[in-house]
């Protein structure tokens, strides 16, 4: 090879490596993480803009009346309940004085704008009749027909913009990235 040929190759060399490490310093986005607490086995990785809604929708396991609750992410990962909407009000159901505003939204009720933080949590899933599911981006999947009675642990993430890249070429363009399937 020529001086000058190496001298190219060098330099080709230089600007991948600059950009892959651009790609890896460079913030690409959130992923919500669902993983199960015994094993800490991941089941759900889900990418999120911040500001972003996933819904967890459940029957109410006493009132067997159906409840939606609408969360986000914030651009560092934290996770916060936007909103709940139910039929009507259960054992455990209602506004917190304080956080949010009621309002009707068609049939249901709905306490909205609570933008209240709950942080990294885990949820028990119910059994099927309970129907925990998960719904992102028109995507549903059921908690309690997979997993009933597990522990699950939601929790929020950066991720690089070389991780996005990636992880884009994967199973979330056909929806979210399912562990094991």
């Amino acid at each position: 090879m020529t001086r000058s040929g190496s001298m190219i190759l060098i330099s080709v060399l230089g600007l991948v490596l600059s950009m892959v490490l651009a790609a890896l310093s460079t913030p690409g986005g959130l992923e919500l993480d669902i993983t199960l607490v015994k094993g800490n086995t991941p089941l759900l990785i889900l990418p999120l803009n911040p500001g972003e809604r996933f819904t967890l929708h459940y029957y109410h396991s006493v009132e067997h009346a159906p409840i939606w609750e609408e969360h986000s992410m914030d651009k560092d990962g934290n996770i916060f309940i936007e909103e709940e909407r139910y039929e009507k009000f259960g054992a455990g159901m209602g506004k917190m004085p304080g956080k949010g505003r009621m309002a009707t939204k068609g049939m249901y009720e709905a306490v909205t704008d609570i933008h209240m933080p709950v942080g990294d949590f885990i949820l028990r899933v119910g059994s099927r009749g309970v129907d925990h599911t998960i719904i992102w981006r028109g995507v549903s999947y059921n908690l309690s027909e997979t997993i009933p009675h597990e522990a699950v642990r939601f929790s929020g993430r950066r991720v690089s913009m070389l991780h996005q890249i990636r992880q884009s070429y994967g199973s979330w363009q056909q929806g979210p990235n399912i562990a094991g399937k």
